[in-house]
Parts: C-alpha cells; sequence; structure tokens
C-alpha cells in the first residue's frame, strides 16, 4: 500500500514537473518571437527612415520615370507602409532578404559567405579573452588593494579607453610592418587564396581539413592579430565582471567556515568561490561574444577581414539596403540566440533558476 502511494507521489511530482517545464518553454518561445518580430519592425523603419532611395539605387541616376515606377512597384514600395512590413516579414521567414545592389546576389548566400569569417574572429577573441580575463579577474580580487590588482584594473580601464581603430593601426605598424611578425590584413596571403576550397567556411578549420599545414599557419598569422585585439576588450571585461564576483563572493560566510575548517587556500578560491561565480559569469562571457559579433565592424575594416561587419559597411555606403537590413537582422538573430542560450546555461548551471 506504501509502495502505491509512494508511486502516485511520484507520478505527481513528475506531472507539475513536466508541466512546469511545458510551460516554462512556451514562455521562452513566446518571448522570442516577439523580440524577433520587434526586431524585424526596427530594422523595417530604419530601412524606411533613412534618406536612401532603394529604388534609386537599383536603377541608378538616369533611369526613365517609368522604369523608376515599375521598380518601384516590383520592390512593393508602392504598398501601404503596414502591408510593406507584412509583405517583409513573409520574405524573412522564408529567408528572403531581397538581391544585393552591390553583388548581385541574394543577400543570403552572401550572408552565407561572409558570417563564417566574423564568426572564427570572435569565436576566438572570446576565448583568448576567456582564458586571459578569467584569471585576471580571480588574481586582481585575491589581491584587492595591492599592486596586481591596480595592474590588472589599469588593463581593462585602457581596454575601455582606447579607440579600437587607433589600437588595431598601432596592432599593424608595430607587429606587422615593424616587427613582421604577423601577416597582414585578409584572412590569407593573396598567393593562398585560390589554394583552399571553402568547406565550413572557417578558415583555420578548412585548412586542417586540407591537411595543408602551411595554408593552416599562414591563416593563423593573419587572424591572430586582429583576435587579439578584439580579445583585448574581451579580456577587460570580463577580467572587471570576474573581479566584482570574486570579491562578493570571497566575503561570504561559507569562505570564512572553509578556511576554519582548514580547506587549503586554493581549493577555496578556485573550487568553491569560482564555481558559484561561474553561474553569473556565464552570461557575462556570452554577451561579451554576442557583442563581438556585432561589434566587429572597425576591426574588419581596418585588417579588411571579409566578414559580415564589412559586408554591411560596404553596403550600406553604396546605399545597399537590402544587404545593410539582411545584415542586421542576422546580427539581431544571432544576440537573441546568444542570450536565449546563455539563459538556459544559467538555470543549468544554478539550480535555484531550475527551482
Amino acid at each position: 500500500m506504501f509502495a502505491v502511494t509512494r508511486n502516485a507521489s511520484d507520478g505527481r511530482k513528475r506531472a507539475r514537473l513536466f508541466s512546469r517545464t511545458g510551460a516554462s518553454l512556451v514562455r521562452i518561445i513566446f518571448s522570442l518571437l516577439i523580440t524577433f518580430i520587434g526586431l524585424l519592425l526596427v530594422t523595417f523603419l530604419i530601412g524606411r527612415v533613412l534618406p536612401i532611395d532603394p529604388v534609386l539605387a537599383a536603377v541608378g541616376d538616369h533611369a526613365s520615370e517609368q522604369v523608376y515606377q515599375r521598380v518601384k512597384e516590383e520592390m512593393g514600395l508602392n504598398l501601404p507602409l503596414w502591408q510593406q512590413f507584412f509583405v517583409y516579414i513573409s520574405n524573412v521567414v522564408q529567408g528572403d532578404f531581397g538581391t544585393s545592389v552591390l553583388t548581385s546576389n541574394p543577400v543570403l548566400e552572401d550572408i552565407k559567405r561572409v558570417f563564417p569569417a566574423t564568426l572564427e574572429l570572435a569565436t576566438l577573441a572570446t576565448i583568448i579573452g576567456v582564458f586571459l580575463g578569467v584569471p585576471a579577474g580571480v588574481f586582481a580580487a585575491i589581491n584587492k588593494g595591492k599592486w596586481p590588482d591596480h595592474i590588472v584594473r589599469i588593463i581593462g580601464l585602457a581596454g575601455y579607453s582606447m579607440p579600437i581603430f587607433w589600437l588595431g593601426l598601432m596592432g599593424l605598424l608595430v607587429f606587422y610592418l615593424k616587427l613582421d611578425w604577423v601577416a597582414g590584413p585578409g584572412r590569407l596571403d593573396a598567393f593562398y587564396v585560390d589554394f583552399i576550397e571553402p568547406t565550413t567556411g572557417l578558415m583555420l578549420i578548412d585548412t586542417l581539413i586540407e591537411g595543408d599545414m602551411d595554408l593552416f599557419w599562414n591563416a593563423v598569422s593573419h587572424i591572430i592579430l586582429p583576435a587579439s585585439i578584439l580579445a583585448y576588450f574581451s579580456l577587460a571585461y570580463i577580467a572587471r565582471m570576474t573581479r566584482s564576483f570574486m570579491l562578493e563572493q570571497l566575503s561570504q560566510e561559507y569562505i570564512l567556515t572553509a578556511r576554519v575548517k582548514g580547506i587549503s587556500e586554493t581549493r577555496i578560491i578556485w573550487r568553491h568561490a569560482l564555481g558559484n561565480v561561474m553561474v553569473p559569469l556565464v552570461t557575462v562571457i556570452a554577451l561579451s561574444y554576442a557583442n563581438l559579433l556585432e561589434g566587429s565592424v572597425l576591426t574588419e575594416i581596418i585588417f579588411a577581414w571579409p566578414g559580415l561587419g564589412l559586408y554591411i559597411t560596404n553596403s550600406l555606403l553604396n546605399a545597399d539596403m537590402n544587404a545593410v537590413l539582411g545584415g542586421t537582422v542576422v546580427v539581431g538573430a544571432v544576440f537573441i540566440g546568444v542570450n536565449m542560450l546563455s539563459d538556459v546555461l544559467y538555470r543549468l548551471l544554478d539550480p535555484r533558476a531550475r527551482r
């Protein structure tokens, strides 16, 4: 009788758990949907507010009035604004961002071609920033008020203060032009460009797949400087937040209890304190990664890096609004996705969030 009652109780608990999980999933999906529609609305309005005529960009300055009106009708710009918005949503959902005036290709194909370069650059920069920033933040926290703490804080302040374009130019001047330690702009030397067949679009991985180590090290030589420039800003942010989180944890009573019990200081810092810090730090790292994905425009321009930022910039300078809006939507969607992933990881790492 007791076993039957316990099984029934367990069944009710599982049912409540599944119900809560399902409700949470519905809320997440609804939130994502509303956020994405808001993103589409903002990009749509930007495309209509900017003083750029997409029809004129498509037909040129010398087109006749008849050609202008025909192209305007083909682009749907003669429709009421609300109707244009619903057409825009319908096209985006189908993956249709229109055709690029600059390349004459579908915008989605152009984005598929250039986005892996930005993804590779931002990912490597984030990895460098995490592996250097987290230990630096911990080191600063355990030496609060001492010279190591001051050094880390000065490095972080410099990372926030120096313009990225200036740092990129100085990096090229010193490490490429003067010292010749790294390769110049671009993803590969011009000699190697036609030697690689893109598989993933990630140059480091594609060169390893090809098994050509000369190509691989050439790609490393090209990416290491722009990735380090971006990583510096990621490092400054992550180190500052890690320091702040660690100082809060090191002042907690459980740290004092652990020390009274005789637990080694290394274990207290790197296992107990840092273990609790990693929960909010996941969100910090995810936001840093998303910021690098959307904020690498200046770095890509300086280093002639053929990524999404350079693509959007060139499209904007040539009044190619389909490409600009398509790239903006993709960046926004990535930002939403990374935020959702950080929220999921937060729930997995923190039992209190799961409850």
